[in-house]
């Protein structure tokens, strides 16, 4: 690990300024994650700004009738709030089987969302990387890709997204709030806040440079029922080879988003359509164009059938 300076943030703005002013800085609440690269010198920040005092540690109703979820609220709080265990069912599930209790007593919401790719060509600095390194190129890629995208990629890079909570996040139709260096507040839809790979891997999302999560906002509940399934090599502490999350309502409607199969949470809100004529036509409309290789074209029977569970297990109650 390389030196690096530290301060503690006194407020979200203040944060966020020294954030811009101060090259090449880091927030750090949890560290799950971020001190796991940096151990590796994957992340080399030349400073860290301490999140933890900033009092965004609540889980609040909103005006409306959802939930504001603070940055700071960590994974295993808001997995047992009751509020979401009555009313989004699927964010808990997901939560659940995310990491370990341990890293989920630890990790934020802010931080999850953020985390960085499990592709242990990323992780192994001895291999080319275009999100490690820009430019090096891409060892998955002709390489062992079996963990790796079936959609969304591209020449450049075929990683996933790791996170449970973020594809719960995605099929709930969430909103991030940030506050950014100049005190300015906005909010970015879930579905716009994670990016596609293109021809810039290394950018994971659409925070500008200093910019802080403050809140994760819930809508109203829709109800239905609302499920996560997780399909992995061993019962924990493993990431996803798919995910399905799912809100199914009667009748056999609802929406659905992948984890596993794409550089963000996967969803495809047009192909939500023919959720109700059955698993593999919707599968195919969720896949449509999909590009697999030896090693993860199982990924794309795994959804079908997957999808064919839940909406089965929808069918009997």
């Amino acid at each position: 690990m390389k030196a690096f300076t530290y301060e503690r943030a006194t407020s979200p703005a203040q944060a966020a300024a020294t954030a811009a002013r101060i090259p090449n800085s880091r927030f750090v609440a949890g560290g799950t994650n971020l001190l796991d690269l940096m151990k590796l010198q994957i992340e080399t920040p030349s400073h860290l700004i301490d999140v933890n005092d900033l009092a965004l540690d609540r889980i609040e109703a909103t005006p409306n009738g959802g939930l504001r979820i603070g940055a700071l609220v960590r994974n295993a709080d808001l997995a047992s709030d009751a509020r979401v265990r009555r009313d989004y069912g699927v964010l808990t599930r997901a939560l659940v089987a995310g990491a370990s209790g341990q890293l989920r007593n630890q990790a934020t919401t802010a931080g999850n969302l953020l985390q960085r790719t499990r592709c242990p060509y990323f992780y192994d600095t001895n291999q080319p990387c275009n999100k490690r390194k820009p430019g090096s190129g891409c060892g998955a890629i002709g390489g062992f890709s079996r963990l790796h995208a079936i959609v969304g990629q591209s020449d450049m890079c075929i990683a996933t997204h790791p996170s449970d909570m973020a594809v719960a996040m995605r099929v709930l139709d969430a909103q991030v709030e940030t506050v950014n260096p100049s005190g300015a507040t906005r909010i970015i839809p879930i579905a716009d806040f994670h990016r596609l790979p293109g021809k810039t891997p290394h950018i994971d999302h659409n925070l500008q440079p200093g910019e802080l999560i403050t809140a994760v906002t819930l809508p109203p509940p829709v109800g239905g029922m609302q499920v996560y399934r997780k399909v992995r090599d061993r019962a924990s502490y493993a990431f996803a080879l798919v995910s399905v999350a799912a809100i199914v309502q009667p009748g056999g409607t609802g929406r659905v988003a992948l984890g596993g199969v794409a550089h963000k949470p996967w969803r495809v809100e047009a192909a939500e359509a023919a959720m109700g004529r059955g698993a593999q036509g919707f599968a195919a409309a969720l896949l449509a164009g999909a590009r697999t290789t030896e090693d993860n074209a199982f990924k794309v029977p795994l959804v079908e059938r997957t999808i064919a569970s839940i909406l089965a297990d929808a069918n009997k109650g």
